[in-house]
């Protein structure tokens, strides 16, 4: 195997950093649409933290700056896989997840924290938080991802 290959196939180095994350947000055209923003990446802790910054695109009605709710829950699936990327070093399946909106999101940035409930060999499990930027909880959402790797 040449060098090139070599390192095209190397594992990556986990935990995953902020950098690394990023880099794998902006990778996908979704996330990047998203505008997703990876602020801190605590492996020790199990936990991830994401700024989703709002845009007229995301709103649920014209000129309402209220964040739709579709959205919102892409947010919390996505921020709770990266949960556990930093962890194993590869995107995961979702195998169910659930939001509870608990207020609105109205003219303000999301901050998502996800913290890692569960990295097992089969079943990984994300409990995500949803602020406002004063640090309003807006939603809460819990995931379920299937970390069996494919090799």
């Amino acid at each position: 195997m040449s060098t090139s290959a070599q390192k095209a196939t190397a594992a990556p180095v986990l935990p995953l950093s902020v950098a690394a994350l990023q880099a794998k947000f902006d990778a996908s055209p979704f996330i990047a649409f998203l505008g997703l923003q990876v602020v801190e990446a605590n492996a020790a802790n199990e936990e991830i933290t994401v700024r989703a910054p709002f845009r007229p695109e995301l709103e649920r009605g014209g000129g309402t700056g209220q964040w739709h709710g579709g959205p919102i829950a892409s947010v919390i699936d996505t921020v709770g896989d990266f949960a556990l990327v930093q962890l194993l070093g590869r995107g995961l399946p979702t195998i169910n997840f659930r939001v509870d909106y608990l207020r609105p999101a109205v003219n303000t940035a999301l901050i998502v924290k996800a913290k890692v409930r569960r990295n097992g060999r089969s079943v990984g499990v994300a409990d995500v938080d949803v602020f406002d930027e004063r640090g309003t909880l807006l939603a809460i959402g819990r995931a379920t991802y299937a970390t069996l790797s494919a090799t």
